[in-house]
């Protein structure tokens, strides 16, 4: 279940944000292979990483809401697939799947998924990513 807040900053002053805020450390560079969904992707060398600090709507469960997952994922893929992208590795989940930050060019990819309203932050796992506080 999803542990959902929303904040009440404007979406042009979180985008300022994001043309200036960048990776504050040096970052594993790594392609993108698929997306199957709209917070995990697959690298070209079969690594698993879930996008961290955000959720996206399920493709498939009890409560799915496959039209808004597809548009998510497709966001998503649209950003990184196929790209080098700049990845800060966090921790692994339960799944084995690194969980981490994307930054494509500067931009983390998770905040741009947050301001296009393809994500919510995650609050149960906000505090991995400065950016959500």
């Amino acid at each position: 279940m999803m542990m959902l807040r929303s904040a009440g900053i404007s979406t042009a002053a979180l985008l300022l944000i994001l043309a200036l805020a960048g990776p504050a450390t040096a970052l594993e560079t790594v392609t993108i292979r698929s997306c199957y969904d709209g917070d995990s992707c697959r690298t070209t060398d079969g690594e698993r990483v879930r996008l961290a600090c955000i959720d996206t709507p399920e493709l498939r469960e009890k409560r799915a809401q496959p039209e808004r997952a597809r548009a998510a994922k497709d966001h998503l893929r649209a950003m990184v697939e196929g790209r080098s992208v700049g990845l800060r590795r966090i921790t692994t989940d339960r799944y084995g799947r690194t969980v981490g930050e994307l930054f494509v060019d500067g931009m983390n990819v998770q905040q741009a998924m947050v301001v296009s309203h393809h994500a919510e932050i995650y609050w149960k796992y906000a505090s991995h990513c400065p950016w959500t506080q």
